[in-house]
This record gives C-alpha cells, structure tokens and sequence, in this order.
C-alpha cells in the first residue's frame, strides 16, 4: 500500500478503539495488515455449524459465533468476525473434509456460477455496540478437465477453503469471471469492513 493511502487510512480511523480480529485465518491478517490500521488477532475456537440456513443469515451467524467466543478477553475495543461461504444453487460450500469431498465441490463449481458471501460481525466495548452486514460477489468457473482437478487436489489450496479453492492461488486459474468484490472471494472484504469501521468511530 502506498504512503499516500496509508495516510488517508490513517485520517479516517485515528480515533478507532483498538482493533480485535477474531480469525485463524493466515489470510485475512494479511490483508488487513496491508490496510495500515493496527489490530491484535485473537484465535476464536467453535464449531462453525449453526442451523441457520439462509446463506447469508448462516455467515454473519458464524462470524458472531467467532466474536462471542473471544469477546471476554476485550475489555475495551471493537472485535471482528468474518465468515465466507460458497453458494450454488441452494447448496453451501464449506471447507472440504477431505479429499474426495473436494473433488465434489470443483465438480460441481465447473462451468457453472457461484455466490461467495462473507457473513461480518462487529462487537464494540465496553458498550455493546454491534454491527451486522455481509459482503456478495458472484463468480465464474470455466469449464475444469479431470486431469486439472486432479492437479489442484495435490496441492494445499484446496482443504481449508470454502469451495475447495483459492482465488489468490492456483485456484485464480479456474475463474472465468467474476462480478463484485475480489477480496471478499479470498475471504476478507477489507472495502466493506473499512466502510463498517467508519461507522464506530467516537
């Protein structure tokens, strides 16, 4: 990020409460590291399993699920959670179990659109102020050969991905098209979570 941006960011956040991003993910700490805006990771731990089953109800569910599990250690600042999630059709795609679950789930996505939503939820303490939004991008799969498949399902990428892919990876490969936000198809979309910042700001 340029110096001029980091300036700009600075400007609109220099009164935000301290930052809590309540995640596991690798990914998302690094996007939001490259924002600028300082922040603690706190390593949420639950079962992301809620009987919800509007799609974007269930991802902003899960992402407070994250921020209730790891709200008693924040005295005072403002705790994120973020959930992604791919759609088809009526079916949620998580993160695959396993390998043959992966396949599924690349089969399915082949030459066919996808939904991918990131459920967000922010918590402000100590008083209690609370936001909830999502993030929707619409995206494209070309057509997948077997052997490609096959391919990606020997790398890493695949396995702690909603969808069984990473569009920042080799996954990129598979896309065809995509409409809406391409941070939120990686799994954090830091537009939409800097416009919900504004908005806790004393």
């Amino acid at each position: 990020m340029s110096q001029l941006a980091k300036g700009y960011l600075n400007s609109c956040f220099h009164n935000l409460a301290m930052l809590y991003l309540a995640s596991k993910s690798p990914r998302r700490r690094q996007i939001l590291k490259k924002s600028g805006i300082e922040f603690s990771v706190l390593m949420p731990k639950i079962k992301e399993v809620v009987k919800e089953k509007e799609p974007r109800k269930r991802a902003i569910l899960i992402a407070e699920k994250k921020v209730r599990s790891v709200a008693h250690k924040v005295e005072k600042g403002i705790i994120l959670g973020v959930d992604t999630i791919v759609v088809i059709g009526k079916r949620v795609l998580g993160k695959p179990k396993s390998k043959q679950e992966a396949k599924r789930m690349l089969l399915l996505l082949s030459r066919k659109n996808h939904r991918v939503i990131s459920g967000i939820f922010l918590l402000k303490k100590p008083e209690g102020k609370i936001i909830k939004s999502y993030e929707e991008t619409k995206v494209r799969f070309r057509k997948l050969s077997n052997q490609e498949i096959e391919n990606y399902l020997n790398t890493r990428e695949p396995y702690d991905k909603a969808g069984a892919y990473a569009i920042q990876g080799q996954g990129g490969l598979f896309i065809a098209k995509i409409e809406g936000c391409y941070q939120n198809v990686i799994g954090f979309p830091l537009p939409k979570i800097l416009k919900l910042l504004k908005k806790l700001r004393p």
